[in-house]
């Protein structure tokens, strides 16, 4: 039996970078009446508030019913009532140096392949602390400029070739849609899954995850490579979908 449905944000539970439509905050609503839900992905904590907790009208108490994963699991957050707050169960920390010197070469990587964009839209190269992300057009680019720059990952799959060489010792990995996250050597959303799993002390028969890229090299991948089921949308409106029949199954 499933406790925890497992969440991708960006084209599993919304539009990138985008808030989740209303559709899918009434069906995020009402599952987690029923059950757990934990959403990993490559945004910031902030993101996932905006993007998605922000969204939803719910009481207070509901709220400890969500897990969130930002930096493709190298943080963890549950919601304190007793706080009132979101707190912080972990995070996987880079050093200083280590941030500078994946920054400089993220920039030196995409200038040497000619993808350095002239014209941007917000950071190019973002410092989360946990992670560093590469956005190739810029962090707020208009969705429909994303969804045509790199479709099926050639230009990231290039700079990440140059960085696995460069940054041996760190997780390079090809993000969302115009996205490359690079983390501590090891960690991904399975990392991520694992401390759930040893958090909540559940088996991982007892999670049902969604993602939009759970071919092998897909960020999502891992996690099904582990062993948990999952099921792969093409966007937010699959999901919804999925989660409205749940809902009706459940009653």
């Amino acid at each position: 039996m499933k406790k925890i449905l497992a969440f991708d944000i960006d084209d599993t539970l919304a539009v990138t970078k985008s808030p989740i439509d209303d559709r899918m905050a009434e069906a995020l609503i009402k599952v987690a009446k029923k059950f757990q839900i934990c959403i990993i992905s490559g945004g910031k904590f902030e993101q996932f508030l905006n993007q998605i907790i922000d969204r939803l009208n719910v009481e207070e108490k509901f709220l400890t019913q969500f897990h969130l994963m930002p930096t493709c699991g190298t943080q963890y957050y549950t919601y304190s009532l007793l706080k009132k707050n979101w707190q912080k169960i972990y995070s996987q920390d880079l050093s200083l140096s280590q941030r500078k010197k994946i920054i400089l070469e993220l920039e030196k990587a995409a200038k040497s392949l000619n993808y350095w964009p002239k014209k941007t839209y917000g950071e190019i190269i973002e410092d989360r602390g946990t992670q560093v992300t590469y956005s190739a057009l810029g962090q707020n680019a208009p969705a429909e400029l994303k969804y045509k720059y790199d479709p099926d990952g050639t230009k990231r799959l290039e700079i990440k070739k140059i960085l696995d060489q460069k940054l041996d010792q760190l997780e390079v990995r090809i993000g969302g849609t115009t996205s490359i996250d690079i983390t501590f050597l090891g960690i991904d959303k399975a990392f991520g899954m694992k401390k759930l799993i040893e958090s909540l002390k559940i088996k991982q028969e007892e999670i049902l995850f969604f993602g939009d890229k759970l071919q092998p090299g897909g960020n999502d991948y891992p996690v099904k490579a582990m062993g948990i089921d999952s099921i792969e949308v093409n966007n937010w409106q699959e999901t919804v979908n999925i989660l409205e029949t749940i809902n009706v199954l459940t009653i």
